[in-house]
């Protein structure tokens, strides 16, 4: 549990760092961004989902995910070379709904 506490700060650390710096502080080749933006935040839930000692604690850590997307996107308005983008939101979301389905089915079926 407590190794992946750790990688769930160190992930939304990475996340939140990788997201609020200037572009040019970024490597020239990286993957689709909006790929980034899913795969990060379905990373990010699978952690939330294996912390979660309920399935109302895992809903409220998926709405927790979305409202941290959503303010990231926010917080790029005060970055150089950044802005509010409404498809990065959607990726964001998409991860995190992607990855809340798997587990709602599983919770079902299982």
């Amino acid at each position: 549990m407590v190794l992946e506490q750790l990688l769930f700060a160190g992930a939304s650390a990475a996340m939140l760092a990788g997201c609020l710096v200037p572009n040019s502080w970024l490597p020239r080749r990286l993957p689709n961004d909006k790929l980034m933006h899913f795969a990060g935040f379905a990373f990010l839930s699978v952690l939330a989902v294996r912390l979660a000692s309920s399935q109302r604690q895992m809903m409220l850590a998926m709405l927790g995910l979305l409202a941290a997307g959503l303010l990231i996107e926010c917080l790029q308005i005060l970055v150089p070379e950044r802005k509010f983008c409404w498809r990065d939101m959607a990726a964001n979301a998409a991860g995190v709904a992607s990855v809340a389905l798997g587990a709602h089915l599983y919770l079902v079926f299982a």
